[in-house]
C-alpha cells in the first residue's frame, strides 16, 4: 500500500464518515448516545456502544500517544473518527497541548475526549492528581473532558485506593469529567475485575492483542466488564509492531487490529499512528473487521512467537534480586524498537528513577521471564537509552 494517503480516497473516506457519523447528529455526537449496544453502521462506519456511557463509538478511533503531526488528528477526525485519546504525560505534554490549540474552533459536541493521570502507584495525594488533571484541562483548553483515566495501575489495591478514586469521584461529580475509568498494561484481569467490584468506574482499557499469552482469563474479565456495564476500549493491539528488534519482520497491524475487534466485549480500539498510511489501514477496519485466511497465517497463532511484546504479569519483579520495574523497562524497549519512538521509551525510562546501571551489580541475572526472554540483555540495551543528552532525543 501507499504510504501516503491518496487525496481523492481521504475525500471519500472524509465525506462517507462526516455523513454518517458527526453529521449524523447535525453536529453533536451526544444526540446519538443511549443506543443498544449492536454493532451496526451510522453511514458506512462500524459502531459499538461503550458500556453505560452510551457513548456511541466507531469500532477504531486515535491513539494521539505518539502523534506530533496535527493533520493527522484532523484527518482522523474528518474521516469519522470521533475519539482522541491522550493522556497528562504524553510528550512531556505537548501532546495535550497540540491537541488543544487544534481542537480549539472546532465544536465541543463534535468530539470525544480522554486523558490519563498516573497516580504513580499509590503514592500520589488525592489533592496532587487533582492539580494535574487540572494543568491537563487547561493545556487542552477544555472544562471538560469525557473520560479521565487512573493511568496504568497493575493491581486491585490500586484500582481500588480510596484518594485516587474518590478524587476521580469528585471531578466527575463536578462535570469536570462525563466518565471515569482505569488502563492497565499488566495484569489485566486483576484491575478490570477491581474496576467492576468498585462499582463507580465506568470505562476500562486494557491492553489486548493476539500475543497475550493469558487471552482466556483476559477475555472473561472483559466480558463480566461489559456485563456489568463497563465500556470497554483496546489498546495495545499492535503487539509491539514488529516481531523482531532489527524491524526487519513487521506484525501485520491490520490483521491484529481486526482480530482484537472480533471480541464482541471490546467496544472501540485506539490504536496509535503516526503516518497517513497507517491512519488509512484504520479507516478501512473501521468499514470491515472481516479476517482473511492470509490475515490469520501473518498472526502466526499456531507459533510460540513472543515478538517484543512483554505481558507485564510481573512474574520477574519477585525474582530480581533488586526489584526493577522490569515490565515498565519491557515496555520502554518495545517503544523504542517496536514503535521506534525513542522520545517515548526515554521519557518512560526517566520515570522510574533508576540510579546508576541496574544490573551491574549481578553477575548473572536472576529473571526467568514466562516468555522466555533474555531480560538481562534486553535491560542492559534498553537502559542505555538514559545517559543519551536529552537535546538528541526529538
Amino acid at each position: 500500500m501507499s504510504k501516503s494517503l491518496d487525496r481523492r480516497k481521504f475525500i471519500k473516506l472524509s465525506a462517507a464518515g462526516a455523513a454518517g457519523g458527526i453529521l449524523a447528529g447535525r453536529n453533536s455526537l451526544h444526540a446519538a448516545e443511549g443506543s443498544i449496544n449492536k454493532p451496526a453502521l451510522q453511514g458506512d462506519i462500524l459502531h459499538r456502544t461503550l458500556g453505560r456511557t452510551g457513548m456511541r463509538l466507531p469500532l477504531v478511533n486515535l491513539g494521539v500517544m505518539r502523534v506530533d503531526n496535527p493533520r493527522i488528528v484532523t484527518m482522523a477526525l474528518d474521516g469519522g473518527m470521533t475519539l482522541l485519546d491522550t493522556a497528562h504525560g504524553y510528550q512531556n505534554g505537548r501532546n495535550e497541548e497540540m491537541l488543544g490549540r487544534l481542537l480549539e474552533n472546532r465544536p465541543r459536541d463534535s468530539f470525544y475526549l480522554a486523558t490519563k493521570v498516573s497516580a504513580r502507584g499509590v503514592d500520589m495525594p488525592a489533592g496532587e492528581f487533582i492539580s494535574t488533571f487540572e494543568t491537563s484541562l487547561d493545556r487542552l483548553k477544555l472544562d471538560y473532558v469525557d473520560i479521565l483515566y487512573l493511568h496504568g495501575p497493575s493491581s486491585r489495591e490500586a484500582v481500588l485506593h480510596e484518594e485516587h478514586l474518590g478524587a476521580l469521584m469528585k471531578l466527575r461529580q463536578q462535570g469536570r469529567t462525563r466518565f471515569i475509568g482505569v488502563t492497565t498494561h499488566s495484569n489485566e484481569p486483576e484491575v478490570i475485575r477491581a474496576a467492576v467490584e468498585s462499582g463507580e468506574y465506568d470505562v476500562v482499557c486494557p491492553a489486548y492483542n493476539f500475543n497475550m499469552a493469558n487471552l482466556s482469563d483476559l477475555k472473561q474479565a472483559i466480558a463480566e466488564a461489559a456485563g456489568a456495564g463497563l465500556g470497554v476500549i483496546a489498546m495495545k493491539t499492535m503487539a509491539g509492531a514488529y516481531w523482531d528488534r532489527e524491524r526487519q519482520d513487521p506484525i501485520n497491524t491490520r490483521a491484529a487490529l481486526k482480530w482484537a475487534l472480533q471480541n464482541e466485549n471490546i467496544h472501540t480500539s485506539i490504536p496509535g499512528v503516526t503516518a497517513f498510511h497507517e491512519l488509512e489501514d484504520n479507516f478501512e477496519v473501521m468499514r470491515d473487521i472481516s479476517v482473511t485466511p492470509d490475515e490469520i497465517r501473518d498472526l502466526r497463532l499456531d507459533q510460540a512467537n513472543a515478538g517484543m511484546y512483554c505481558l507485564g504479569c510481573e512474574e520477574c519483579i519477585g525474582q530480581c534480586n533488586f526489584k526493577l520495574p522490569v515490565p515498565d523497562m519491557m515496555r520502554s524497549y518495545m517503544y523504542a524498537y517496536g514503535y521506534r519512538d525513542i522520545s517515548l521509551a526515554r521519557s518512560t525510562m526517566d520515570s522510574l528513577n533508576l540510579n546508576g546501571n541496574p544490573c551491574q551489580s549481578c553477575s548473572s541475572c536472576t529473571v526467568k521471564c514466562t516468555r522466555g526472554f533474555n531480560v538481562a540483555e534486553k535491560l542492559r540495551d534498553i537502559d542505555r537509552i538514559r545517559h543519551v543528552p536529552s537535546e538528541f532525543i526529538a
